[in-house]
């Protein structure tokens, strides 16, 4: 059981658990700048037109393909793999991906063991698709044996809300323990997460809740994202740490939580009685033994989420740097979540811990433990993978300004979860562009529809067009520009002309104004928003002595 009391408010380690994991489509991640241009099947010759087409937007081929398909692989910037996917030649490009081999651990724990596969019996192994790279799990628990062999260099101290210091050491062993069991290198589910230990438990395995809540408000302000935190402890119903584990979540770093180890006389009990166990936001473990059958002590109940190994689990332990134990534990089934979290996480850094939740719980075997007492199972499972995040395309906009039969357009586009690559200008005369904000003079007077089709760095497209009507410079002499402006939201325009002193100033074909001395003007619109306007100046009392028509887009 290992659980002691400690004043009024008591935690208990959870020494007993579940686990889970998610199965979903492949995923992997993209070589940047480096692409696969695949040609039409008619193409002949297909070294030389892919030296050719390669070497004509500034790169080489790496690989020259002709009897898979026909192709080549090449390293340009993603302007240059959009120009090719217009070439007639070309089929498709896509972008390279990163392979890699799944590793295999010989004579692994049997919990490491089991949770690799669907069906008993176990075949001795471990496989593992990614290692919890780049990703951090905070151990919030006893403190971890930093310099213990499993962690090579990866774990180190957080806080100390015991001793209140900044060294969480372990004098317990059950952190070290559940920390071996999240990243350890021969013990650990996420082989390369890095670990940290942030200690709310003494010596005897004991703490307090305001202690807890205060290593997870420490974890919440200083997390290194992506995240997961690793909760291998019980006690009693509490709003307050409940609170502290929803906002830490609503804040972007998800939570594996103990059911915990029943009452203080080892009978199981319903999860939902006990914190953290009952918040449904958390990932709530519940221990299996190696028959998959559930743990005589473990915790049950609808607030269990699914179950991992649990039972007679072997890691590192506190006394040595080579040091082990084997202990039980909904507190040791935990920490398997927490390392395919990890896992998930390295797939898929951006995943929010809803997601990751719903990816384990997915992937899950279901029905697989017996004597279960909830609704929920299922056996955690690890070879997870993460769906391809889904690419937001780019929004495609632009503003111009037109001066006579000249008209300067500005790229306003922009992309929510990227950035735009490429620009693609129609002019609507047969004239075209690639640059960001190009301009183009017309042969004649006329309103043209002028289109911008503009590409992100995942290769997604956004367009859209708008009329745009130039004139011919006015024999009168008088000539006119303008500028458009907001002032806290507020339309403005800034005219200025030349070769008249008097003038009539004209709105959108109305006058606004008549008589006006000088050469500057700013109309005040008093509107906000989009909108455009075409102004022109006519020498006073004159409808024909006019100036260019100009256009001021908002």
């Amino acid at each position: 059981m290992m659980k002691r009391a400690l004043c009024l408010t008591v935690i208990f380690l959870a020494m007993a658990g579940a686990l889970m994991a998610g199965q979903q489509a492949d995923r992997a991640p993209t070589v940047p700048d480096q692409y696969i241009v695949v040609f039409k099947d008619t193409v002949a010759n297909v070294p030389d037109q892919a030296d050719e087409m390669a070497r004509r937007h500034g790169g080489r081929p790496l690989f020259v393909y002709q009897h898979a398909l026909k192709g080549f692989a090449v390293a340009l910037p993603a302007q240059a793999a959009e120009a090719l996917r217009r070439n007639p030649n070309v089929a498709y490009v896509e972008p390279d991906l990163v392979v890699s081999a799944s590793d295999t651990q010989s004579n692994a724990t049997w919990g490491l063991d089991r949770i690799d596969q669907r069906n008993l019996p176990r075949n001795g192994t471990y496989t593992y698709n990614y290692a919890g790279r780049g990703v951090t799990a905070y151990i919030v628990d006893t403190g971890i044996h930093i310099e213990h062999n499993e962690f090579g260099g990866r774990a180190r101290s957080g806080a100390d809300f015991v001793d209140n210091d900044g060294d969480a050491s372990d004098c317990n062993g059950h952190g070290t323990h559940v920390a071996a069991t999240v990243g350890g290198a021969i013990y650990g589910v996420a082989k390369g997460v890095n670990l940290v230990a942030v200690r709310v438990l003494d010596c005897s395995g004991s703490g307090t809740t305001s202690g807890v809540i205060a290593g997870i408000d420490w974890v919440t302000a200083n997390a290194v994202r992506p995240a997961v935190v690793n909760l291998s402890l019980s006690g009693g119903a509490s709003s307050s740490l409940d609170a502290a584990i929803r906002n830490s979540i609503a804040a972007g770093i998800g939570f594996a939580v103990a059911a915990g180890n029943g009452n203080l006389v080892g009978l199981a009990q319903d999860a939902c009685n006990y914190s953290p166990a009952r918040v449904p936001e958390a990932m709530t473990v519940s221990a299996t033994d190696s028959t998959d059958r559930k743990a005589s002590w473990a915790n049950y109940g609808s607030c269990v989420d699914w179950f991992a190994p649990g039972v007679n689990i072997t890691s590192a332990w506190y006394t040595g740097s080579a040091a082990t134990n084997a202990i039980s534990g909904t507190s040791m089934a935990t920490p398997h979540t927490t390392g395919v979290a990890a896992l998930y996480l390295e797939q898929d850094p951006s995943a929010t811990p809803q997601e990751v939740r719903d990816a384990l719980y997915a992937a899950t075997t279901k029905g697989k433990v017996t004597s279960s007492n909830s609704m929920n199972n299922h056996l955690l499972y690890s070879l997870v993978v993460a769906s391809a995040p889904t690419n937001n395309p780019p929004t495609a906009s632009f503003t111009y300004t037109i001066n006579s039969l000249t008209a300067s357009f500005t790229d306003t586009s922009g992309d929510s979860d990227g950035s735009v690559q490429a620009w693609s200008w129609n002019f609507g005369d047969g004239g075209t562009s690639t640059a960001r904000s190009p301009a183009h003079t017309y042969a004649a007077a006329g309103t043209y529809t002028v289109s911008l089709s503009v590409t992100d760095s995942e290769g997604a497209t956004g367009t859209t067009s708008q009329s745009v009507t130039v004139a011919s410079q006015p024999s009168a002499g008088i000539t006119l520009t303008a500028r458009g402006y907001k002032v806290k939201g507020v339309q403005r325009a800034d005219l200025a002309w030349s070769g008249a002193t008097s003038v009539d100033v004209y709105r959108n074909g109305a006058v606004i104004l008549r008589g006006l001395s000088g050469s500057r003007y700013t109309d005040n619109l008093n509107a906000k928003g989009g909108a455009s306007y075409t102004y022109r100046v006519c020498a006073a009392n004159s409808t024909t002595a006019c100036s260019n028509v100009v256009t001021v887009v908002f």
